[in-house]
């Protein structure tokens, strides 16, 4: 029965992005929609594309092997969600029209005249880098769900995976993908939260107390701070919140504010998602404590954590509701390859000026730099199930290098007059390499993550040269 509910689910999303290929006719209709989107497609496409197999594979997991410090992260993940839909969304809306613009290294080239060119090629070698390595981790979750589920190895189910999301993507455009996340962020919302409640209403029925259950013997995993103190047990806190920051920046969450229908929808989108990140993101929280005491500790010691939402769903539910809700972990990962993938070539075709065909047109050459991406980014992902690499590791690599190096460009943009060009591309290259320099050392890494301190000197950066540099 799972097999069957999980086929006849990847047979929907490939007749959505079918259906959607007669309404796109130009690159606007390609990559934003033709900015007619309603709220309610906006918000759950804005919510299931930013929460991608990180967050059903990979915050149950990181639950698991590092304890009750990881509820920081679900603090910042809530906050940042929220915050971005405020501070953010109305106003790079109205002023993307403005400038006529439908990319952000476009937005932020018209915004400030950049005649040189340096922020437009500088921002879509940031994207396309650091999203390489993003829907690699996408495709990467895939193959860790095949296998648990039917017992595919991992290198078919990354292909699969691979296939399915190139396929609708380069079909129906941002079309596609939006519905296609609202059908996925629906199936990602249940997830998250019947199976934390029938998890605790099983753990509840057992004869060891539920609090015994859910509490690690390892007094640092049961402890909010992993059982630190002083700078260091700051540090864990800073670490967690600041997934939260990384929502400023994200170029494939940026487009749906980008794509609504009209500013007034905001204010209903934003209310929709911030009802489906509450729930949604302390629901996957909660699997990975739930499968703690369900399967007890000793069960994990040798396996990979980040399985723990599939084990958990073909254990407590009926075969067609865990073929169901498992199907919500791959829409997970689907719903944000999808966008990355759109967002990556827009650009590489658009911002670039890149043309792989010398006799095409520009929509027939987007979906050729699509495939060509997908491809690329598949064979990372190949990379990584052969080095070990985790889905956890992977995300939060890319999602400070985005992160850091639009959030603040962005928030500053919008929000003060003083920001300058010369400002925009300190604080893109601070945020880029500053990430790369600290994500790759250890050391550096066990002091503050690479996700806040990249963050905040890209900030300081953009404010001081556009002080003092005009």
């Amino acid at each position: 029965m799972i097999e069957i509910i999980f086929t006849l689910y990847l047979l929907l999303i490939i007749l959505i992005g079918i259906l959607s290929n007669k309404f796109i006719n130009s690159q606007l209709d390609f990559f934003l929609a033709g900015r007619r989107l309603g709220p309610w497609v906006t918000a759950f496409s804005e919510r299931a594309s930013g929460e991608s197999a990180w967050l059903l594979l990979g915050l149950p997991g990181a639950a698991i092997a590092i304890g009750y410090g990881e509820i920081w992260a679900v603090i910042g993940i809530i906050s940042g969600i929220i915050l971005s839909w405020f501070l953010i969304a109305e106003k790079l809306r109205a002023e993307t029209e403005q400038y006529e613009a439908f990319t952000i290294p476009d937005y932020l080239h018209k915004k400030f005249n950049d005649t040189s060119g340096i922020i437009k090629i500088f921002s879509s070698v940031i994207i396309a880098v650091f999203f390489t390595f993003y829907v690699s981790a996408q495709f990467h979750g895939s193959g860790k769900i095949l296998n648990t589920i039917f017992g595919i190895e991992p290198l078919y189910g990354i292909s699969l995976g691979a296939l399915v999301i190139i396929l609708y993507t380069i079909m129906g455009g941002l079309l596609a993908v939006a519905w296609t996340d609202l059908v996925q962020g629906i199936l990602m919302i249940g997830t998250l939260v019947i199976l934390p409640i029938v998890g605790l209403i099983e753990l509840s029925s057992f004869d060891t107390p539920l609090r015994d259950l859910i509490m690690s013997t390892d007094s640092a995993k049961s402890s909010l701070v992993s059982g630190l103190s002083g700078l260091a047990a700051f540090s864990v806190i800073i670490g967690g919140l600041s997934w939260g920051l990384g929502y400023f920046g994200q170029p494939h969450l940026l487009i749906r504010y980008m794509a609504i229908r009209s500013v007034k929808d905001v204010k209903k989108a934003r209310l929709i998602a911030a009802l489906w990140a509450i729930p949604g993101i302390s629901g996957a929280f909660l699997i990975g404590v739930i499968g703690m005491g369900y399967f007890g500790e000793d069960f994990f010691i040798g396996k990979d954590v980040e399985n723990v939402m599939p084990m958990l769903a073909k254990e407590l539910l009926p075969a067609w509701l865990a073929g169901l809700l498992i199907s919500g972990a791959v829409a997970a990962m689907m719903s944000t390859a999808d966008s990355q993938l759109l967002v990556s070539t827009s650009a590489i075709s658009e911002d670039l000026g890149v043309n792989v065909l010398k006799k095409s047109n520009k929509l027939l050459n987007s979906r050729v730099i699509t495939v060509l991406l997908g491809i690329f980014a598949y064979l990372v992902a190949m990379y990584s199930e052969w080095s070990g690499k985790t889905i956890f590791s992977i995300v939060s690599f890319a999602w400070s290098g985005l992160g850091s190096s639009f959030g603040p460009a962005l928030l500053l943009s919008l929000w003060w007059k003083g920001v300058t060009r010369k400002g925009i591309i300190a604080g893109l290259f601070t945020g880029s390499i500053t990430t790369i320099i600290w994500g790759s050392n250890p050391y550096l890494q066990s002091i503050v993550t690479e996700r806040f301190i990249s963050f905040a000197l890209a900030f300081v950066a953009i404010i001081i040269i556009s002080k003092y540099r005009k």
